[in-house]
């Protein structure tokens, strides 16, 4: 035999009329549950999970891991470019002393082709056109020479084994034997003999004539 007093579960309805009949305003949001007349029983919220709050965003480990990886690839490619370069200065730095250290051995060869030009034994003959040959040759990989007579002393470039005057405006006065560049690379300093600018020699007397 069943009891009369056993407990029902409370039944409920969702009212999902937009308009509401008393108000007769526009509902906002969805439909409520309401419970049935004389149920007594009360609508029961949502059960919200437990650390979740609404507009959260959750990080996705993922992104984490790929920024990562972005940053090392970026890392490692600045890394071999710096490498690159390095390597391309220092490749271009040792095909130049080489160079530079070839053609230094090469310049007695030259003093004495210029002594021989100026002793006339170059005008003519077969050593003439080796000269020229070899004159053409150094002149393609850059080789010059400098130091003549009225240029500005200068030390850096210059070997003075003698000098003449008071120093007040030094000048290249003779030429003893010339300097070397290879484009920009001093292989030789020109060895001259040093004198007072003769600019400096003029004024000097009309000067003291005054």
């Amino acid at each position: 035999m069943t009891s009369d007093n056993t407990e029902q579960e409370p039944v409920t309805f969702v009212d999902k009329r937009k308009i509401d009949p008393e108000t007769g305003e526009v509902r906002e949001g969805d439909a409520v549950p309401e419970p049935l007349v004389g149920t007594g029983a009360a609508p029961q919220p949502d059960s919200v999970d437990e650390g979740t709050v609404e507009g959260d965003v959750v990080e996705d480990p993922r992104d984490t891991q790929v920024a990562e990886l972005t940053a090392d690839l970026q890392r490692v490619s600045a890394e071999y470019a710096n490498y690159r370069r390095r390597t391309d200065r220092e490749k271009q730095t040792g095909a130049e002393n080489a160079k530079a250290s070839v053609v230094s051995q090469l310049l007695p060869v030259l003093d004495d082709l210029e002594r021989a030009r100026q002793h006339g034994d170059l005008e003519t003959g077969p050593l003439k056109s080796v000269a020229d040959k070899l004159a053409g040759v150094f002149s393609n990989i850059g080789l010059s020479t400098f130091g003549a007579e009225g240029d500005a002393f200068d030390p850096a470039i210059h070997e003075a084994v003698s000098h003449e005057g008071d120093g007040s405006s030094p000048v290249v006065g003779t030429l003893m034997r010339p300097g070397y560049k290879l484009g920009e690379r001093v292989l030789r300093t020109a060895m001259v003999g040093v004198v007072d600018s003769a600019t400096e020699e003029s004024d000097a007397p009309a000067s003291e004539e005054q």
